[in-house]
């Protein structure tokens, strides 16, 4: 347990008569505040509060911590403040998270040049495709791609991302190429396995079009439908970033160029903003000026030609 965190945690409790104010000025989730104050009850051997679902309140044992841990957190202020101005190089160890794909194609090169700056700092990279709990696994920071984030979380976006509809010649070939948004419903797509409906959003100017389609395969591993899509399987929205070799060598061709899936944020998301790590903070800031900007780095280069116009033999058949 961080004990200097929890301590700082109750003192904000205590100052504010509530766990979820205190939250709000830590900038952290209110599970974390609980998770502090239940560590630093156990570390004491004593309860510090007594809890109604109205209010918080300060219990004897509370009463007499209170002003003792008050000067702990201002002598261990001191300390931090002397030993830290002595040390020049970041070091520490970091434990992160983001999918696969993300991983593979862009994330460990950019670690690897991180760390090449600051070899003192270890990273524990842990690739999963699904969303987990950071305080259960320790995990400092999730590299996460999406517009809808749990609520609670602490996140800054460092960048976009971009994707495309695609599919193999092969299967243009064998089931034709869609000219509308409204064709794709015909066609078999190769969905992500996020929930029972699945549906294209696709933006064409200001107007946002939802598809919804159907498909025999489904994947919770962006790697995978790309490589069914590559076999021909049907028509994939995948990431730019994870495509962008297979769309310049005419391996996938790209479909409908005038309507853009949804652009999806690229987040940092954190336990707290208050009290970063030195290296976390560093680590954070250099992804955000690596990947940042209008677009990311691997849309800036000139997009593969549209095979809208294609001498695929794009008659449909049975």
């Amino acid at each position: 347990m961080d004990h200097l965190s929890a301590i700082r945690t109750f003192i904000e409790i205590a100052d504010q008569g509530s766990l979820t104010r205190a939250a709000e000025v830590l900038d952290l989730s209110r599970a974390m505040v609980s998770r502090h104050l239940e560590g630093l009850e156990q570390w004491l051997g004593a309860r510090l509060l007594h809890r109604t679902t109205r209010r918080v309140s300060l219990s004897d044992a509370g009463q007499e911590a209170l002003p003792r841990l008050r000067q702990m957190l201002e002598l261990a202020s001191d300390v931090q403040a002397v030993t830290g101005a002595r040390r020049t190089e970041p070091a520490g160890k970091l434990r992160l998270t983001t999918s696969l794909s993300f991983a593979v194609s862009n994330l460990t090169r950019a670690i690897v040049e991180f760390q090449s700056r600051y070899p003192r700092i270890e990273v524990e990279l842990l690739t999963v495709d699904r969303t987990i709990d950071l305080v259960d696994e320790r995990i400092d920071l999730a590299i996460r791609i999406s517009n809808r984030l749990d609520d609670g979380v602490v996140a800054r976006q460092i960048g976009t991302c971009r994707s495309v509809l695609c599919a193999s010649p092969a299967y243009l070939k064998r089931r034709g190429v869609p000219e509308r948004p409204e064709d794709l419903s015909a066609h078999e797509c190769i969905t992500h396995a996020f929930g029972s409906r699945a549906e294209y959003r696709l933006r064409k100017g200001g107007r946002l079009v939802n598809i919804a389609v159907r498909g025999s395969l489904s994947s919770n591993e962006t790697a995978v439908l790309r490589e069914a899509a590559l076999a021909g399987a049907g028509i994939a929205m995948l990431p730019t970033y994870f495509v962008e070799d297979e769309l310049a060598r005419g391996a996938l061709v790209r479909l409908l160029p005038d309507h853009e899936p949804e652009v999806l944020g690229l987040h940092a998301v954190i336990l707290s903003r208050q009290h970063q790590p030195r290296p976390l903070k560093l680590l954070i800031d250099f992804l955000a000026e690596r990947f940042g900007g209008d677009l990311a780095p691997w849309d800036r280069k000139p997009p593969p030609p549209s095979r809208r116009k294609t001498r695929i033999d794009t008659k449909r058949r049975p």
